[in-house]
């Protein structure tokens, strides 16, 4: 059977257990992050992949058969009274969905009789407390899941820890340790001021709190617990884990109020979703949820398998970091000519998303990160931001991978497929202007959510358009007719119908925007709303001369002198006038009303973090602007509000210590 696994992947298997385990060893025992908790996460996945679909392969040294790591020889070592063990991970619903199956065959349950607590999985140190008649005998780390750190005097400083119970029992129980996100701040400003480096995040500190040789630095430090489980009680067990938390609190102990009783699947899901978007609120780090069968006496009837146990399960949320392999490194071409290397990728699910592809930037970016095709690498994707190539994982190469080199001709420009990269510029350039490809991109740009956000006009539909003649010009998009539509192949009454009508709605569009639109040389979204602010109309921006253009804060010579060429060619003029046949500028609040006060949002500076629902962040940026309003990128003292979409992430959490007000998007809308 053995002869039938392929090399390649025997290979595999064991850099990802050399790799996991240098990682893991650097995490838990170290605290060190020179990768993320997510990405360690992602190799590990993968490893279990191979091991579950080659079961021969798992030995007893794999990382997968781990509970934790070694214990720091600066601690006395203590054996655990009551095995640790660390739960298995789901990442999707069709996991979460296996899991409950599992449970109900293991169960030989037909129908669900019994239910679910969900309860947030809060990202710290795992710690274990034992008490006698009461009193706080023993705290030890996790360590190996069998033996531990003796850490008794250190989470003695800890105030939520309780040296006293409420009760005369004897009883183990298990929690995490965490550092908060405001005394992170704090923590790392004090850090700054004693010009030391300063903490890489929340559960560094908390575990290397937990962890000094010096308890007093855990007393200045002020790390929290939460505790959520008893591994031995001397008297009867609670019947339910509900109960067994209501157990903690009543003994003193301190309880995440946020936990949910759940009869089946469809519950955890909606748990799951809800504290993805809340997660954030809180001033814990919270990186998935943890599900357990509810009842005591069917959570023992499941047990354990070798690492980990059957009746529970840790629902991580979407990773923000991953990793995965590149295939392959092709070419895009962009509206301006600018050609940008695009990596291929084995898919992998990142934020929430399915990623296949990732931008490696330009030239110097693949040099810097030196990616080669079939290289491992980190994969990062924040909210909705590009997936982006972090690092390469240099420890999983095997001389296989193909360093990459910048070819000297494209195709795709068109022409003899001739390029250039210009001194002092970081991109290359096709130097064929006129190319297909990119008076193509030109078009998805027209259409795109920064410019007249013409929704259901992607990049299929425009290339069908262009393949069948039916588009020449950007103007041409507003003068199709039903029959043209329907003319074309894969095209019925409906989803015909659909695109005019969203072709009519675009008709109207701001001012910034409408020059995004045009595809103007140097002229990117910042740069429209300079000119639109400006200017506040059309016609004076196209009759603009460079002296006036080069004075603009934002402007510049460069810039400037792009505007006036662009508007000097006559085909480029007849495009405006064509277009505003078509479609309504909205009208923009000159300079002199904003800054008098007269414009609604006058003085107002916006901070946007998160998803918004109901319109795009480019959209809500427009409308504060029009208004009279500004945007900034960061949070300071002089931010009059922040807008927290789903998922907002450390804007928000500036904002609340700068105090900051912090808009929902139904409050924004209301002051729109």
């Amino acid at each position: 059977m053995k002869n039938t696994i392929p090399k390649e992947t025997r290979e595999r298997l064991e850099q990802l257990k050399r790799t996991i385990e240098k990682y893991r060893y650097e995490y838990h025992v170290l605290d060190k992050s020179d990768i993320s908790s997510e990405a360690l996460d992602s190799l590990k996945h993968e490893l279990v992949e191979i091991e579950t679909k080659y079961p021969e392969l798992v030995t007893a040294d794999s990382p997968s058969q781990r509970v934790g790591g070694a214990p720091l020889p600066a601690f006395k070592k203590v054996p655990h009274k009551v095995q640790q063990w660390s739960f298995n991970d789901a990442f999707t619903e069709e996991d979460i969905t296996d899991f409950d199956e599992r449970v109900k065959r293991f169960l030989k349950v037909g129908v669900p009789i019994f239910s679910y607590l969900c309860e947030l999985k809060i990202d710290g140190l795992k710690v274990v407390l034992e008490y006698r008649r009461g009193l706080l005998t023993m705290a030890a780390t996790r360590g190996d899941g069998k033996i531990g750190e003796d850490v008794t005097e250190n989470v003695k400083r800890v105030e939520s820890v309780p040296l006293m119970l409420n009760e005369s029992v004897d009883i183990i129980v298990e929690g995490e340790i965490w550092i908060g996100k405001k005394n992170f701040t704090r923590l790392n400003e004090i850090q700054k001021k004693k010009e030391e480096q300063i903490f890489a995040n929340p559960r560094n500190i908390a575990a290397g709190s937990i962890r000094q040789l010096n308890p007093n630095v855990v007393e200045e430090r002020r790390p929290d617990t939460f505790i959520y489980d008893i591994a031995y009680y001397d008297k009867t067990f609670p019947y339910t884990q509900k109960d067994e938390l209501e157990l903690l609190k009543r003994l003193g102990f301190k309880v995440n109020p946020h936990f949910e009783y759940c009869n089946n699947i469809k519950e955890i899901i909606q748990y799951w979703k809800k504290w993805q978007k809340k997660k954030s609120g809180e001033d814990y780090l919270i990186d998935g949820v943890v599900i357990k069968v509810n009842e005591r006496a069917l959570q023992e009837r499941l047990g354990y398998t070798g690492k980990a146990p059957r009746f529970g399960i840790a629902f991580k949320f979407p990773a923000e970091q991953v990793t995965t392999t590149i295939e392959n490194i092709s070419f895009q071409i962009g509206r301006t000519g600018v050609i940008t290397p695009v990596a291929h990728l084995r898919p992998v699910r990142v934020a929430g998303s399915l990623v296949s592809r990732a931008t490696l930037h330009n030239e110097d970016e693949i040099k810097r990160l030196d990616v080669r095709v079939g290289d491992t690498v980190v994969l990062q994707k924040a909210g909705d931001v590009i997936p982006d190539i972090v690092s390469v994982v240099t420890e999983l190469r095997t001389g296989k991978e193909k360093p990459f080199r910048w070819p000297s001709k494209i195709t795709e420009c068109g022409g003899d497929g001739a390029i250039e990269r210009v001194s002092g510029d970081a991109a290359w350039r096709c130097v064929n202007k006129n190319s297909f490809a990119i008076h193509k991109r030109k078009f998805y740009h027209f259409a795109s959510k920064k410019a007249f956000n013409v929704d259901g006009l992607g990049p299929k539909i425009i290339d069908l358009l262009l393949e069948h003649k039916c588009i020449f010009s950007f103007d041409d998009i507003f003068a199709l007719k039903r029959d043209d539509l329907l003319a074309l192949p894969r095209f019925a009454e409906k989803s015909a119908d659909n695109l005019l009508a969203a072709i009519g709605a675009a008709r109207s569009v701001t001012l910034a925007r409408f020059i995004v639109s045009l595809s103007v040389p140097q002229v990117g979204e910042e740069t429209a709303e300079d000119l639109a602010n400006h200017f506040c109309s059309i016609e004076k921006v196209r009759g603009a001369r460079f002296e006036e253009l080069e004075q603009i804060v934002g402007v510049g010579s460069v810039v400037g002198k792009a505007v006036v060429d662009w508007f000097a060619n006559k085909e480029n003029r007849a495009l405006v006038g064509r277009l505003l046949e078509f479609v309504k500028i909205e009208k923009i609040a000159p300079v002199s009303l904003r800054e008098t006060g007269a414009w609604k949002l006058s003085g107002k500076t916006f901070v946007l973090t998160g998803t918004l629902v109901h319109m795009s962040r480019d959209e809500a940026k427009a409308k504060i602007k029009t208004l009279g309003g500004s945007v900034s990128e960061s949070v300071s003292k002089k931010t009059s509000f922040v807008v927290a979409g789903v998922n907002p992430g450390s804007k928000s959490e500036k904002a609340k210590s700068l105090a900051v007000p912090v808009l929902s998007e139904s409050e924004f809308l209301k002051m729109l």
